[in-house]
C-alpha cells in the first residue's frame, strides 16, 4: 500500500450557490447556502486515503465546533491524524464559495489556524514524512513550513507533489528546487511562468519555462480539457472524461490525491496515474461540495 503524507489546510467550506457571480457593486439573491469540510490539504489527503493508499495529515486546526466537525470526517475516513495538531488562538479555516449555475466557483479564503504551522511544527512530524513514499503541499499553509517538509522528504528520497495553490508569483528557488512534480491549473501555471496557458503548445512553453526554475516533471491541469505533461524526455496530454458538470470545488485536489496514490515512485506510469486521477475527478466533479464529493476507489473505473 502506498503511503502518502499531505501537508496542507483545513477549512469549513460555506458554499453559496448563486445563478451568476455578482459584478461590483451588486447585491444578488442566492438559491441556497450549505456548510461542508474542505481545505486544499485536507481535501488532497481524503482523496488520496479514498483512493486506498496509506495517508498521513500535517495540519492545525482551532479549539471551536469546526474543528472537531473535521476531526470526525478524518476519523471516519481512517485518515491519519496524529499531527494534526491544534492552535489556542486561532480558528478552524474558513472558506466562502461562490458557486453559480454553471458550477463555476470563485473562492475566499481565512487562514485561521492554517497560517499558524511552524517549521518546528514540521520536525516534529520528521518520522512520519521520512517513512513515507509520498508528501504533497499547496500554498494554503506558510512557505517556510512546506520548504521544511520538502527538504525532510529529499534527504529520505521521499517523491514531492506541489500544487501552486493560490497562485502565486515568485515562488522560492530552493522549494522548487525540491520539488519533484509541480501541478497547477493553467492560472497557476501563468502566474508562475508569466506564460498564457490556452493551448497544448502554450503548455509545452510554461512547462518548458518551469523546468528551467528547477522542477523535474510538470502537469498542468486545464478543467474539463484534461492534463498535460513534461518531463525531461517526453510530454502528453490527457483527455478528461465528459460529464455534466455541477461544481468544480475539489476536482483538483481530487486529483492530486489519486495521482500521488498510483504514481509509481520512478513515475514510469505518469500517463496511467493521470487518467486514473482524471476518472475520479470527473465524479467530483457531478456532486455539490469539496470532500462529500470525493470518490472512493471502489466507484473509480477506468
Amino acid at each position: 500500500m502506498k503511503k502518502i503524507v499531505v501537508l496542507g489546510s483545513i477549512n469549513i467550506d460555506t458554499i453559496l450557490n448563486i445563478a451568476r457571480l455578482p459584478l461590483p457593486g451588486e447585491t444578488m439573491a442566492m438559491h441556497d447556502r450549505s456548510i461542508a469540510g474542505g481545505g486544499k490539504g485536507a481535501n488532497q489527503a481524503i482523496a488520496a486515503v479514498r483512493a486506498g493508499a496509506e495517508t498521513s495529515f500535517i495540519a492545525k486546526i482551532g479549539k471551536d465546533h469546526a474543528a472537531d466537525f473535521m476531526i470526525d470526517t478524518f476519523k471516519n475516513d481512517g485518515l491519519n491524524i496524529q499531527n494534526v495538531t491544534e492552535d489556542n488562538v486561532a480558528g478552524t479555516g474558513k472558506a466562502y464559495i461562490l458557486l453559480d449555475d454553471h458550477g463555476q466557483n470563485s473562492i475566499l479564503i481565512y487562514g485561521g489556524a492554517n497560517q499558524t504551522i511552524t517549521v518546528e511544527d514540521i520536525k516534529n512530524a520528521s518520522e512520519t514524512i521520512k517513512s513515507a513514499d509520498c508528501l504533497i503541499t499547496e500554498f494554503e499553509t506558510p512557505l517556510e513550513a512546506s520548504t521544511e517538509a520538502f527538504r525532510i522528504a529529499k534527504a529520505n528520497n521521499v517523491l514531492t507533489i506541489l500544487n501552486p495553490a493560490p497562485a502565486k508569483q515568485n515562488i522560492p528557488e530552493e522549494l522548487l528546487k525540491l520539488t519533484d512534480i509541480i501541478v497547477p491549473n493553467e492560472t497557476e501555471a501563468q502566474a508562475i511562468t508569466g506564460i498564457e496557458v490556452v493551448a497544448e503548445p502554450s503548455m509545452a512553453q510554461a512547462a518548458k519555462k518551469m523546468h528551467a526554475m528547477g522542477v523535474k516533471n510538470v502537469i498542468i491541469t486545464v478543467g474539463a480539457n484534461g492534463s498535460f505533461y513534461s518531463q525531461s524526455e517526453k510530454s502528453g496530454f490527457v483527455n478528461a472524461y465528459k460529464v455534466n458538470t455541477v461544481d468544480t470545488t475539489a476536482a483538483g485536489d481530487t486529483f492530486i490525491g489519486y495521482l500521488a496514490s498510483k504514481l509509481d515512485s520512478d513515475l514510469s506510469n505518469i500517463e496511467e496515474a493521470m487518467k486514473f486521477a482524471s476518472k475520479a475527478s470527473s465524479i467530483t466533479v457531478q456532486t455539490q461540495g469539496a470532500q462529500n464529493s470525493i470518490p472512493y476507489v471502489k466507484d473509480v473505473e477506468i
